[in-house]
């Protein structure tokens, strides 16, 4: 085990007025949904809806006071869906390929328009989103939406392509298996099967209810999502979409230029340069197009989905024409190979990429009890390069929720997890609607099971709608525990946000604890972080059950670059304030008696 203190390298001087992202996700179908009979597979009359509308400027005050700067609105653009909207000029699509009964919002059937469902009239449902990006806009937020580029719905179809736009596929030369300007890969002299289905699974659950249907007829067949390469696929591929040619080969032989490697530290301007007098195939040309219409319309900033399985020379031709259009644009991906960080920061020119593989899964082992804090230091040191781009999360639409059994049982076992995520580092923070209240994922909602709040079904989610109180959203169902919570998250979020330390250096002194400190241990995590105008110490119990007190101690080092004097210096408790605290240096070591109940964390502030 490491035995030296961690010092964090920064990339490039950070500007001193520049704070913390904080980044609230929420699943636009589900959030304004009331309706609480949550029946599996249950239709929009039987379950509910939220809709853009419900959206309010109290409601979105409320995710403000939180302390959130940008909103990631999920499930916003037009895909595949089970409902019938033939009056409003939209094709039905086959249940037999739509994830659940709401579909899935990474089968998108058209990138130049939004989903019908969340309109309250769905002939102006791009009306009513811009109406939604103004008044998200208007109390100070940022808007970021989806974009999918590795794959999109069996059944493409747009309905509002600007003109000259023409359709994903719709030149597409189907006798050839691979073309450069093919959009999508072919199987040709084989017609689209369905999966054989498993495990008892059947469309939109087995249920006799009247629906138009439409049956999908695609001949050839397309390879789908997730790569398979079958007429026919499993059961457990992406069955539902098919994957995008980016220039690629069947065999893996790239058909456009390669981004020369010194390109990693060369800004966006030299990398739109380099593309503007190349070749790309079409399906690039195709989504840099569908990039700029949403930033034309007041879009902030995309979330990439599966950013790994699309070349990163795609990245650096699309992230700098956004960034050439709008410099402050905000660009985060899913990117889950810790080998390919570098290079799709770099060379790809993400903002951000999801911490999921080292910093979140670390931090969930340490909740669930068996991971120890000692992990986390050494985490944090592999990507002291790109600290700033990896953002931190502990919810999102693909994890557990925290309060799942599954996962911990209880919301406040990941507050000192919370704490540490929000302030080890320089990068954003994102928190997933209903995380703030506890909400559990209980429900059977059809496709999507407990656990993971479902992204197929309409389903109400009962903590956050304790919150929403019948869209008053004052949260006044909630449980003293519940808004417990929620202070809890406001008061870490908010600080963070205004804290210019959390942007400057960080040192660990974890381990320096464990070797010195009597009765430190590897269930108790503790760090600093500075600019030269404030100072802060961090100190987490991981611990559910075991109280904690010990004198900390902070290194020789670390005093000597804060260039502390042999004095006592008062200390302020930032989150709740209410302990009262000192930091003795003595012979250039310092010293903190800190006691901690089990979860409690402590953000000590040098009063200088």
């Amino acid at each position: 085990m490491p035995k030296s203190s961690f010092i964090l390298r920064l990339e490039k001087p950070r500007d001193p007025m520049k704070k913390k992202t904080i980044v609230y996700q929420v699943f636009a179908r589900l959030f304004g949904n009331t309706n609480t009979h949550n029946i599996p597979w249950g239709t929009i009359a039987e379950n509910g809806l939220g809709k853009f509308a419900d959206f309010t400027e109290k409601a979105l005050g409320e995710i403000q006071d939180l302390g959130v700067t940008h909103i990631w609105y999920t499930g916003v653009l037009h895909h595949a869906l089970v409902n019938d909207y033939n009056a409003y000029g939209i094709s039905n699509d086959d249940y037999n390929v739509v994830k659940g009964r709401a579909g899935s919002p990474y089968a998108v059937k058209d990138y130049y328009n939004v989903n019908p469902d969340l309109a309250l009239d769905p002939a102006k449902r791009l009306d009513e989103f811009n109406e939604l990006v103004k008044r998200t806009h208007k109390l100070g937020m940022k808007v970021i939406i989806d974009i999918v580029p590795n794959h999109v719905a069996r059944k493409y179809e747009g309905t509002n392509n600007p003109e000259g736009v023409v359709d994903l596929g719709a030149h597409d030369d189907v006798t050839k298996e691979y073309d450069v300007n093919n959009n999508f890969y072919y199987i040709p002299g084989q017609r689209f099967q369905l999966p054989h289905w498993e495990h008892g699974y059947a469309p939109l659950g087995g249920r006799n209810l009247p629906l138009s249907n439409q049956k999908l007829e695609e001949n050839p067949a397309k390879w789908t999502g997730n790569g398979s390469r079958m007429a026919q696929p499993h059961f457990n591929d992406w069955y539902e979409t098919v994957k995008i040619n980016y220039g690629v080969r069947p065999d893996g032989i790239k058909d456009f230029d390669e981004l020369p490697w010194d390109f990693k530290g060369k800004d966006y301007t030299e990398h739109f340069q380099f593309w503007e007098d190349k070749t790309v195939p079409d399906s690039w040309a195709k989504f840099r197009d569908i990039a700029l219409y949403w930033l034309d319309f007041g879009v902030d900033g995309f979330r990439y989905d599966m950013a790994e399985m699309v070349p990163v020379e795609f990245w650096s031709y699309l992230n700098s024409n956004i960034k050439m259009k709008k410099p402050e644009a905000f660009l985060m991906a899913e990117v889950y190979n810790p080998d390919l960080y570098r290079d799709y920061i770099q060379r790809g020119k993400m903002d951000y990429l999801y911490d999921k593989v080292d910093l979140y899964d670390g931090l969930k082992h340490i909740m669930k009890g068996y991971g120890w804090t000692d992990h986390i230091p050494v985490v944090q040191q592999k990507v002291l390069d790109i600290e700033h781009h990896m953002l931190h999360f502990l919810e999102n639409h693909d994890e557990q929720r925290i309060a799942s059994p599954d996962f911990v049982g209880k919301a406040e076992i990941g507050k000192p997890a919370m704490v540490v995520s929000a302030t080890i580092g320089t990068s954003p923070t994102m928190i997933y609607f209903g995380q703030e209240v506890g909400e559990p994922a209980a429900e059977d909602a059809g496709f999507g099971k407990p656990t993971r709040t479902s992204i197929f079904d309409y389903i109400g989610v009962p903590h956050h709608q304790r919150w929403m109180n019948h869209k008053a959203f004052d949260g006044g169902q909630l449980s003293q525990e519940e808004k417990e919570l929620r202070d809890f998250y406001a008061r870490l979020l908010n600080f963070t946000k205004e804290s210019s330390a959390l942007m400057g250096e960080y040192q660990e002194i974890h381990f320096y604890n464990k070797e010195r400190t009597e009765s430190y241990d590897h269930r108790v995590l503790s760090f600093a972080r500075w600019t030269d105008g404030e100072k802060l110490l961090v100190v987490s119990n991981f611990d559910a059950h075991k109280n904690y007190a010990f004198e900390l101690k902070v290194p020789e080092d670390l005093i000597a670059k804060w260039q502390l004097k042999d004095v006592v210096y008062d200390l302020s408790e930032e989150l709740y304030g209410k302990v009262e605290s000192t930091l003795l240096v003595e012979n250039g070591q310092g010293k903190v008696w800190v006691e901690l109940q089990p979860l409690e964390s402590y953000i000590f502030k040098l009063i200088p």
